[in-house]
């Protein structure tokens, strides 16, 4: 075709991931397409005549006078819109003989269908859900142990094995913290693609931020950048409480600075107005509240909900 275009419905009977979520990944994997937004487009499906007349209006109403020369689908209302466009019927695999799969089979089981899926799209389907807290707060514990029950996978906290190779007493430089953040997000990103529903991460570029200016009293401006992208980056932040005992190796600077930390930590998130929710007591008590959150929890829906609200702090 010399052009496409696209009508995208509303259809929050059908999904919860909004119509201009959608809309953007097709205009981003395929940027010479035109995109009609129809917010207010029927969405119940029959091959009742009223109902038939109802959606045949409705796309001519939207088209505003388009030229339509070729209508593709791959359902049974291919034959009657085409004939009120005045276009040609091309009906496209309507028994699922060569992509042997449907929009409904993906959205009950993204994570069996991804090869269906480009990879923005499933990595945006993912939720991310990252621990924040001091050190020696159980938040590499609680992401691999909460991997395990959700059987998905779990981000490390790159910036210890990065500090561990690279680290000059005990020091790295504003340009190394950059590094670690990067080196994370980069990790992070591969590591969606192989995640189920949920990905649990230990810490983001906020933890290196707070490192930096507790080292340098000064923080590098791409790190700064990092650190406020974090709040649209990630869909749920649990911060880890300081209630269990602190473990003294030799990598860490003793639990006064733990407590000293934590408050830092819990005052940026505070500045920053990002909702959080604390978690205390043991590690099976901990990955219960988990559990809790995220069996009401939609990616897709307001933040507002009263699920969070019961929980915010």
């Amino acid at each position: 075709m010399d052009r496409v275009i696209v009508i995208i419905y509303d259809a929050p009977e059908t999904t919860s991931c909004p119509l201009p979520v959608r809309a953007a990944w097709i205009r981003k994997l395929y940027p010479n397409v035109e995109i009609i937004e129809a917010w207010d487009g029927p969405t119940t499906v029959s091959d009742a005549p009223d109902m038939m007349k109802i959606h045949e209006e409705y796309i001519l109403r939207v088209l505003k006078g388009r030229t339509i020369t070729h209508f593709y689908s791959s359902e049974f209302y291919g034959d009657h819109v085409s004939k009120a466009l005045g276009a040609v019927d091309r009906r496209i695999d309507p028994q699922r003989r060569m992509i042997p799969i449907s929009a409904t089979a993906i959205r009950n089981d993204p994570f069996s269908n991804r090869k269906y899926l480009s990879p923005l799209v499933y990595s945006e389907l993912i939720t991310r859900i990252v621990f924040l807290g001091a050190p020696s707060t159980g938040k590499s514990t609680l992401a691999e142990k909460l991997a395990s029950v959700y059987s998905t996978v779990w981000m490390p906290e790159f910036g210890r094995d990065y500090w561990e190779k690279n680290h000059v007493d005990r020091r790295l430089t504003l340009e190394q913290l950059v590094e670690i953040a990067v080196g994370h997000r980069d990790h992070e990103e591969s590591l969606t693609l192989d995640a189920n529903r949920y990905m649990f991460i230990d810490t983001d570029a906020t933890t290196t931020f707070m490192f930096s200016l507790y080292y340098h009293e000064a923080v590098h401006p791409r790190l700064v950048e990092m650190s406020n992208e974090t709040i649209q980056r990630y869909d749920l932040f649990f911060f880890c409480e300081d209630d269990i005992p602190y473990d003294d190796t030799w990598d860490r600077s003793g639990e006064l600075n733990r407590a000293i930390f934590q408050k830092q930590i819990r005052a940026d998130l505070l500045r920053r107005k990002i909702p959080f929710i604390s978690l205390s007591g043991s590690l099976n008590e901990r990955v219960a509240i988990v559990k809790g959150v995220l069996d009401d929890f939609d990616k897709f829906q307001s933040l507002g909900n009263n699920m969070l609200k019961r929980r915010w702090i």
